[in-house]
């Protein structure tokens, strides 16, 4: 079986963390300090016959109709043994718990190198391989249908984030914001529309939108945004021409990666904005049909 080699910087050393948290929320591809793996052994009091890890429960997003949300997971299978010193490869396989159906796999090494309490609790290292489905937070659907035909760069882009790739990630992301300026202005347009935005504001999207230029589209639209798509009171297009208007060769891939995570987190927020607000319009328009046509009868 063939061991994992990691190089570590001497200033950058591995995240000290517990085994549930290193499932639940350690990228992949990055060392992670366990300070406390549970077990048993094959002997029990005998060091080195470490026959292998009680996998925790955990929780994770579940995608599935019955859940959508936050569940418990359990472990389904046996882990390997482990070896004191050296690293072992194995596939945790975890079930939700709640729905019985969703089933998340990690692919993952690990080694104990020191003994703690009792004869059934050491810590050490390990690593992720990778996991199905892979790690992060899932892409809303609002979102994926905001960028429309930029989806596959999306996902990309989120894959590289997934793995600390963020200069990778930054390109991806600003690639899918520009190439969908005119989609993501219209509708913000439709927006403005349905809540009776002045005609001077419309006409101001209307001409972002003819804008072949991404900054200018974007400073030029800041002024026709409707009050409903504010984030905390922010303008998110204002938000998005900042960050976008790095230069990618000026920046650290930390930095980099800390912008692409705020670029997804705002273009998530605006696309769940942009749907509430033409859903609400929608329920009221059917709610008033219902009013007006009763009166009728």
């Amino acid at each position: 079986m063939l061991e994992p080699e990691f190089t570590t910087p001497e200033d950058s050393l591995p995240t000290e963390i517990s085994f549930g948290e290193f499932l639940e929320s350690h990228p992949p591809n990055q060392l992670a300090r366990i300070i406390k793996i549970e077990g048993w052994y094959s002997i029990p009091g005998q060091v080195g016959n470490f026959q292998g890890i009680i996998a925790p429960e955990i929780q994770l997003h579940c995608s599935h109709d019955l859940c959508n949300g936050v569940r418990f997971f359990r472990c389904t299978t046996k882990p390997a043994s482990l070896i004191r010193g050296k690293f072992v490869n194995d596939y945790l396989t975890y079930r939700c718990w709640n729905c019985q159906k969703t089933e998340k796999v990690f692919s993952v090494a690990v080694r104990w190198d020191k003994l703690l309490e009792g004869p059934i609790l050491v810590s050490g290292d390990a690593i992720k391989f990778g996991e199905i489905p892979p790690f992060g937070p899932p892409t809303p659907a609002r979102l994926i249908k905001l960028i429309g035909p930029d989806r596959d760069a999306f996902l990309s882009g989120r894959r590289c984030e997934n793995q600390g790739l963020g200069i990778g990630a930054f390109v991806y992301y600003r690639r899918v914001v520009e190439n969908q300026k005119v989609r993501i202005l219209q509708e913000i347009r439709k927006v403005a529309i349905k809540v009776g935005a002045k005609s001077a504001a419309i006409k101001i999207l209307e001409d972002a939108e003819k804008e072949v230029q991404f900054t200018k589209a974007m400073e030029m639209a800041k002024p026709g945004l409707p009050e409903s798509l504010l984030i905390d009171g922010h303008n998110p297009l204002g938000l998005l021409h900042s960050a976008l208007s790095e230069g990618v060769h000026a920046m650290s891939d930390e930095e980099c990666l800390r912008l692409a995570g705020s670029i997804r987190v705002v273009l998530g927020e605006l696309s769940e904005r942009i749907a509430q607000a033409l859903k609400d319009e929608v329920e009221l328009k059917n709610a008033l049909t219902t009013l007006m046509n009763r009166n009728k009868s």
